[in-house]
């Protein structure tokens, strides 16, 4: 414990004495952009989809030339947040959001039982991947990226897309086809470190707010309000932080996770999330969140009792890390504040 307060402090005096300035100007820091490669090629991030289902998103993501693995799983997560016994007020089943009508037609036995289950996460699952796959071959002869001409028939119907030779005009399709092809990259497994960037003004301006915030109690649930006395929990610190410079991330922890692309431990920069789970295999089970400044340290409000403050990554539940983007944190579903339930999809058809 003496030993773990020791280096507590040295972290904190160094970050302290670099500041903001220092940390904006300290050298550069390795990217981890999506490379350029085929989508048959693309790898899940690893952390990203539950470790029982990574096998079956990963082969059925090949199915066709226009799918991919981390844009199936993008699906999968818009749709359901990969909960097998989703249900929606449209009558929408399962982990990919089948109505009944669709699947009779689609549905595929996943897991080779010689059933076709709804509620059976490899059959959802496959089906997905053959249903996008039908839908790439109606509109084939569309011009234009053939993705996104797949998933805008994924939510709009092929018809739609035929008609208007291309993406149509509806503000709901269009959002939705950017949202999963966003979203897609938080998905995607990173490119091997090369490419060096500066700090970006969101991460640093990210970190500034955080530092602000130092010696602030901790309150679960406390997103820095005024009844709060501007006290934070770990998510409600690194939302305000972000809501500084002008992105908006979800409330919990376990949703932040998908607001940007995935950089491995040695990519790490400041201004990147870090995460913690009980499941290193499940991301459902991430509890805790903090914001990278450096130096192996993040700053975070760790628990009650506790104020916000540096803390060491090296833990035995650190997941993971994520690199915010304005475009990966506007792609994110919305949740029912009362039950936690995915309430934006995009379901077969969900325009039409």
């Amino acid at each position: 414990m003496v030993l773990r307060k020791a280096r507590l402090a040295g972290a904190a005096t160094v970050v302290l004495a670099i500041g903001f300035v220092g940390v904006v100007t300290l050298g550069t820091y390795a990217a981890s952009g999506v490379p350029e490669r085929s989508s048959a090629s693309l790898g899940l991030s690893g952390g990203t989809v539950p470790a029982a289902y990574r096998p079956q998103i990963q082969r059925w993501g090949a199915l066709c030339p226009e799918i991919s693995a981390p844009m199936l799983a993008a699906q999968l997560y818009q749709e359901s947040g990969f909960d097998p016994s989703a249900k929606s007020p449209a009558k929408a089943y399962g982990m990919a959001q089948f109505l009944e009508s669709t699947w009779a037609t689609y549905g595929t036995d996943g897991d080779g039982d010689g059933a076709r289950d709804i509620w059976n996460a490899f059959d959802a699952i496959a089906s997905a991947a053959t249903y996008d796959c039908a839908l790439a071959r109606d509109v084939d002869r569309v011009p234009g990226d053939r993705q996104a001409n797949m998933l805008a028939a994924y939510n709009a119907g092929p018809y739609a897309v035929i008609e208007h030779n291309g993406i149509p005009p509806y503000k709901e399709t269009q959002g939705y086809v950017r949202s999963i092809q966003a979203l897609a990259r938080s998905f995607t497994a990173p490119a091997d470190p090369g490419v060096q960037l500066a700090l970006s003004k969101e991460a640093a301006g990210a970190i500034w707010f955080a530092q602000g915030k130092l010696g602030t109690d901790y309150l679960w649930g406390g997103t820095g309000q005024s009844w709060e006395d501007g006290r934070f929990d770990c998510s409600g610190l690194t939302q305000a932080a972000f809501r500084a410079v002008g992105i908006e991330l979800p409330r919990v922890a376990n949703d932040q996770w998908y607001a940007g692309p995935h950089p491995s431990r040695d990519q790490l920069r400041p201004g990147d999330l870090v995460f913690f789970a009980n499941d290193l295999e499940d991301p459902r089970t991430i509890h805790h969140v903090g914001l990278y400044v450096g130096g192996g340290y993040m700053i975070d409000a760790p628990h009650t009792g506790a104020k916000v403050r540096y803390d060491t990554i090296a833990q035995k539940d650190y997941i993971g890390a994520t690199r915010v983007t304005p475009d990966g944190a506007a792609a994110l579903p919305d949740r029912n504040p009362n039950d936690g339930t995915i309430t934006r999809g995009g379901g077969p058809g969900a325009a039409s």
